[in-house]
Parts: structure tokens; sequence; C-alpha cells
């Protein structure tokens, strides 16, 4: 088992940043990758970024490319999103999420999809963006 809890959501303007952060606990090895989810109210859950546990395998929305880097500190067991030039869109439930994968596209490729194959999950973070 894996367990997941997100923390760093708020409320911030159009145009700023925050950082989100994910602790990972549990049996971590279990885990290859790494990937963040939103959901806004009455939409399909979105892919945002994920990492595969090379570090160096990543992917982004096309929404958020060149706005949102995805980052992990395995060393502590953390997985972070850093998000800068914030929209009113980007208003969601934001969730942390891990699962382990064959090869670092199928992680892309599922977080792609919107993560339904990934088992562990938080609880999610609210970030809500003003105009």
């Amino acid at each position: 088992q894996v367990q997941l809890v997100e923390s760093g959501g708020g409320s911030v303007q159009a145009g700023g940043s925050l950082r989100l952060s994910c602790a990972v606990s549990g049996n971590t090895y279990s885990s290859n990758c790494m990937a963040w989810f939103r959901q806004a109210p009455g939409k399909e859950r979105e892919g945002v970024a994920s990492i595969y546990i090379d570090g160096e395998t990543t992917y982004f929305g096309d929404s958020v490319k060149g706005r949102f880097t995805i980052s992990q500190d395995n060393a502590e067991n953390m997985l972070y999103l850093q998000m800068a030039s914030l929209k009113p869109e980007d208003t969601a439930m934001y969730y942390c999420a891990a699962d382990s994968f064959d090869s670092e596209l199928r992680c892309a490729m599922v977080a792609g999809l919107g993560g339904y194959g990934f088992h562990y999950w938080g609880q999610g973070t609210q970030v809500t963006v003003s105009s």
C-alpha cells in the first residue's frame, strides 16, 4: 500500500504561483510512476503532469505546458508540482497519484488519459485562481 497526502493548495490571483507537495509513504518501492491530476466541478478528471522513476520522462497536459513543472525528491519521498502563470481555468481539486507501469511511456500515456489505472490516490488539495 502507498499513502499519499497533498498540501500547498490555496487561493491565488491570476498570474500568481503555487507549489503543491505530495508526501508519499508506505511501500514506496512499489511505484515507479507519479502524477498530478485535477478535476473541476462538472468536468472530467484531467492529467496535469507525470514523472517516471528515472526522473527524466515526464508528461504535461497541453493546458499547462510551459507553466507547470513536476519534480520528485526520492530521498524525501516527495512529489511536487510547481505552478506558475496561473489562470482562472486552473481552478480545480488537484490530486497526487502513484502506481507502477511497465514502461515510462505507459506511465505518461495513462496519465494523459486521465489516470484511470492509477491505484493510489491522495485526498486532494484545492486550488482556486481568481481573475
